[in-house]
């Protein structure tokens, strides 16, 4: 078989990278087998390592690009409030693959999964976001105005996967509406 284009192992990389940062986010890191993410891609595992020194390589790119395609979906969102009452809803808890990055990488992240590379991204994408909910689009110093929007986010991501966690129960709703009860009241999703 002949080799393929600049162009066609450009596209073959972007498949590789997109369908890994949505199994990541729905059976976690160590969930998913670079066989997984290939097959997933309709790619052959063999060349994999043409594109990616290894799995945790592929992961820091998975990281980052998911947080820039929740970048990119913060644009399309009316407001702060509307984006907590769609991060904190059962839709969102019932899709992880498409869902936030800071919760569906979190835990993973938390045991090293993806090395130290995969740790920055993460860090880099978690401060982005939670600059965006302090009011700002870019990430802010640490302290500050930062600190509402860390404040929120944690909340959020904290709710989100305790909601996961205990979905098929009443309790997994019930947590969802307490944290946006929470985030209303205390005025730093800036309703």
């Amino acid at each position: 078989m002949g080799r393929v284009s600049q162009a066609q192992a450009a596209e073959n990389r972007e498949r590789i990278v997109t369908t890994a940062a949505r199994l990541f986010r729905e059976r976690g890191i160590s969930g998913v087998s670079v066989a997984d993410v290939t097959a997933e891609a309709g790619l052959t595992h063999g060349g994999f390592y043409k594109h990616f020194a290894s799995k945790d390589a592929l992961v820091a790119e998975a990281v980052i690009r998911a947080f820039a395609e929740q970048a990119a979906a913060l644009g399309d969102t009316a407001s702060p409030a509307a984006l907590i009452d769609a991060y904190l809803s059962a839709g969102h808890r019932d899709e992880p693959g498409s869902g936030c990055p800071s919760a569906g990488f979190g835990g993973d992240v938390a045991r090293s999964g993806g090395g130290d590379a995969t740790r920055r991204a993460y860090a880099a994408g978690v401060e982005g976001f939670a600059g965006y909910l302090s009011g700002g689009a870019q990430p802010h110093r640490p302290g500050g105005e930062t600190d509402a929007g860390l404040a929120t986010l944690s909340t959020m991501v904290g709710a989100l996967i305790l909601s996961r966690a205990t979905a098929g129960t009443a309790l997994s709703d019930r947590i969802l509406a307490a944290a946006r009860r929470s985030l209303d009241q205390d005025g730093s999703d800036q309703r």
